[in-house]
């Protein structure tokens, strides 16, 4: 690879993952659209819609486990929480992550712009009846939250996304789960969500090399960082900064989409 190729799926992996780290999230929001058009746009290279799914699943288990292990002490990761929701996106992860390459490349993108506009819509809505409260004080619906997370991981799996970008908004306006409690508990659902689409993408086909390893480099330094960022931040102001995240994300994309399709 160029050193111009190398730099920029650098930064690109590095903001992912900060966000990653700070957010809960597992950075595919940003990535997916970054490494798809970037590189092309500066002319240090270009991904097919498969490549970038296959690259991003694999930095999103990447930077979902470095953020989890820096919150591991905090005591506010809910364990049966992730131990339900874990296990059922773990499971639709993986038939999506098979099923995505199966998919031509546009179907990927759309179904990445719908995922995106869901977890926008959702962000927007009022929230209500969500305090933070402390860990042994939350409490959830098993079977809403199993269901949840299996259409979230199917859905998210094709475009290699963790779908926290979904699960974030679904555990705070659904589930009524508090911000602090939710960032760290989907850190963990997240990992799990990625081993199924890593499993599926490998399955379905090889995940290019040298690109991902430089994600990954990157993942392994910025996440535990945006972790650190993310404890010192207002809870509020978290749920703003991600609820600005999906909506200009989900602009760009479907702008995109319309854009190829005149």
């Amino acid at each position: 690879m160029e050193i111009g190729l190398i730099i920029t799926l650098f930064l690109i992996g590095f903001a992912g993952a900060f966000l990653s780290g700070m957010l809960g999230i597992g950075g595919a929001i940003i990535n997916y659209p970054l490494l798809l058009f970037l590189p092309a746009l500066l002319g240090v290279g270009a991904f097919t819609a498969h490549e970038v799914s296959g690259m991003v699943a694999v930095q999103v288990l990447t930077a979902t486990f470095a953020g989890a292990m820096m919150l591991r002490k905090e005591k506010v990761i809910h364990v049966k929480l992730v131990l339900c929701m874990g296990t059922a996106i773990l499971i639709g992860s993986f038939a999506g992550g098979y099923g995505g390459m199966l998919l031509p490349g546009t179907a990927v993108n759309l179904v990445y712009a719908v995922l995106a506009t869901l977890a926008a819509v959702m962000m927007l809505l009022p929230q209500r009846g969500c305090i933070e409260r402390p860990l042994k004080q939350v409490e959830f619906n098993r079977g809403l939250a199993a269901g949840a997370a299996l259409l979230v991981g199917a859905a998210s799996g094709i475009v290699g996304a963790g779908g926290a970008f979904l699960l974030v908004p679904v555990m705070l306006k659904i589930l009524k789960i508090p911000i602090r409690v939710t960032i760290a508990s989907s850190l963990a659902i997240t990992f799990l969500s990625s081993i199924g689409s890593v499993a599926g993408k490998l399955a379905s086909g090889p995940i290019l090399l040298e690109p991902t390893l430089v994600l990954v480099a990157a993942s392994v330094l910025a996440a535990p960082l945006g972790t650190r960022f993310g404890r010192q931040v207002n809870p509020r102001l978290l749920q703003a900064i991600l609820s600005l995240l999906i909506v200009g994300t989900t602009l760009k994309i479907w702008s995109d989409l319309l854009h190829t399709s005149l």
